[in-house]
């Protein structure tokens, strides 16, 4: 056991339940801070807290949860029971879509068979199709690029398995995989920086859109030169792969050859073969299982603790259902899917009777695009209309500018916020306000009985790439919560590591109780929480700025 579980569960069974305070408390901006409920909070999430086995189930017994799936499927049928279980009401799931085709890895073995006899480890791709049976080719490296690069090698790949990247540089690890924020990094944190961050190239939709051209001319020239699979090195060493989608998971869209992606330390090996001008050969099988019968074979679960005097009014929480397929979808994003599952469950174990309806939100899809969120918001919430614009035809929705108006509905007005988690095991350290100084004093509030459990920091700052963001988007609060790293990005983050081995109890278990005590605050506050100004509609566009001279 890693000594910082030791000292996480010494810290719990010392941790004071606050029962010498008063009831309420005053706090920044006279906010009412339940502490009677707090102590009910953390003396069930910490004596008898559930939250690690429900991310067993999770994990272990249901296992990756790919986006149309039937495990995603088999894991929606099951929250929902759960949660029934638990005395949470109107708990289903419901479906939306049309998505595209349900995939599953059946079997992938890789084995070089000359120079010598060694078996590899790979995991394919997403979406990407069988082999048909055990394929043996001639292994060719050939970087394609550009078109340019494809009138190069035409003709020329038949038969072969084809390495797609360079060998992969390793460098040995001087600093430790998993970090925790300090004092000072959270300090940081917490002040705003007005210079603009850099763009991201990987969210630049220009950039996609460029990339997904020259992948529709890649695809055919795949196939029409008939490569029996190809290898991309994953970009992780000491075994780990980082692995994503291949193939097109869109209807009668083609999908190529078998994709797969190897670690890093075999790729080289036989990269360096091929380089010395060795015959290196290999035998490659993939076996999966399409399916294309039901378009709407994605969905979101939701679950209810009804209000009372407001119950009309709702304050939300969640996290994403959906998991990439290299591990278990542990800590992206099972962690937050168990934490959002114990902190309602919590509540109904010490029997807290919200003024607001509660309701707690499992996304589907948020791999692809945030579509399940996107698709409740826009089905309930508040929308715009699609882009029209040619430039967007090869470009994510989430990823387009707004188009037309945003016309609202009336859950609009009723959801005082929504709370996600959704950056794998890491305790929570605090929260992103998203730029809403309205509830910056509030938060302050309601962190402050949790600082001895490390949560102290409410920043401004906004952050992105997870579902609140749907919520936000359209003028809802949304919020997802500081967590510490962890070796989230270094290591479990969309790869075979992404195990349940990599998920700390201590840290579940105060994020649970965080979460938990942040929305029955919300659910009881005499007011919802204050809201930003309301996203800017777009600007029409004029013939004249559509036709620059």
């Amino acid at each position: 056991m890693r000594l910082i579980s030791l000292l996480v569960c010494s810290l719990f069974a010392s941790a004071p339940l606050l029962s010498s305070l008063p009831a309420y408390a005053a706090h920044p901006a006279d906010e009412k801070v339940d502490l009677a409920l707090i102590n009910k909070i953390r003396d069930e999430g910490t004596n008898r807290s559930k939250v690690m086995e429900t991310l067993a189930t999770l994990t272990d017994e249901i296992g990756p949860r790919l986006t149309g799936s039937p495990g995603l499927r088999k894991a929606g049928a099951w929250t929902s029971k759960q949660l029934a279980d638990w005395g949470l009401q109107n708990a289903h799931s419901e479906k939306f879509g049309p998505f595209g085709r349900s995939w599953t890895l059946e079997k992938a073995s890789v084995r070089m068979v000359a120079p010598s006899n060694v078996e590899l480890v790979a995991i394919p791709k997403a979406w990407t199709p069988g082999t048909e049976g055990v394929k043996r080719g001639k292994v060719v490296y050939a970087k394609l690029e550009t078109e340019e690069d494809l009138a190069k090698w035409k003709g020329k790949l038949e038969g072969v398995i084809l390495l797609r990247d360079a060998a992969y540089q390793s460098k040995p690890h001087l600093t430790a995989d998993a970090t925790r924020y300090t004092e000072d990094e959270l300090e940081k944190l917490a002040l705003i920086d007005l210079e603009p961050a850099a763009p991201n190239a990987a969210f630049d939709p220009a950039v996609f859109a460029k990339r997904q051209a020259f992948g529709k001319k890649l695809t055919p020239f795949l196939m029409e030169e008939k490569v029996l699979a190809t290898i991309n090195v994953s970009r992780g060493d000491d075994g780990t792969i980082f692995v994503q989608g291949g193939g097109s998971y869109k209807k009668d869209e083609p999908t190529g050859p078998a994709a797969l992606v190897m670690t890093a330390e075999n790729y080289n090996r036989v990269f360096r073969l091929v380089e010395k001008k060795k015959e290196v050969e290999m035998e490659v099988e993939v076996k999966v299982n399409f399916t294309d019968e039901d378009p709407e074979n994605t969905l979101n679960v939701f679950a209810d603790i009804v209000g009372s005097d407001k119950k009309d009014e709702y304050v939300m929480l969640g996290g994403h259902l959906d998991s990439w397929h290299g591990g278990t979808g542990a800590t992206d994003n099972g962690a937050g899917v168990a934490v959002a599952m114990e902190a309602v469950r919590l509540l109904k174990a010490i029997g807290f009777k919200p003024r607001r309806t509660i309701r707690i939100g499992l996304w589907g899809g948020e791999e692809q695009g945030l579509l399940g969120s996107r698709d409740f918001i826009k089905q309930n919430v508040a929308s715009r209309a699609e882009s029209t614009n040619p430039k967007d035809k090869d470009v994510p929705s989430f990823m387009r500018a707004p188009s037309g108006p945003l016309v609202t509905k009336p859950m609009h007005s009723k959801i005082s916020a929504y709370f996600n988690l959704d950056n794998g095991t890491g305790k929570i350290r605090g929260i992103y306000a998203e730029n809403n100084a309205g509830v910056k004093p509030i938060f302050d509030a309601w962190l402050a009985p949790f600082h001895d459990l490390g949560a102290k920091t409410t920043t401004l700052r906004k952050t992105g790439g997870t579902d609140h963001m749907s919520f936000d988007g359209v003028g809802v609060p949304g919020f997802q919560f500081i967590q510490d790293t962890m070796d989230y990005n270094t290591r479990t983050h969309h790869t075979n590591m992404d195990v349940y081995d990599k998920v700390q109890k201590g840290d579940m278990m105060q994020a649970s109780m965080i979460m938990a005590s942040f929305i029955a605050h919300a659910a009881n506050r005499d007011e919802m929480l204050p809201r930003k100004p309301m996203p800017p509609d777009p600007k029409p566009v004029t013939n004249a700025a559509a036709s620059p001279k």
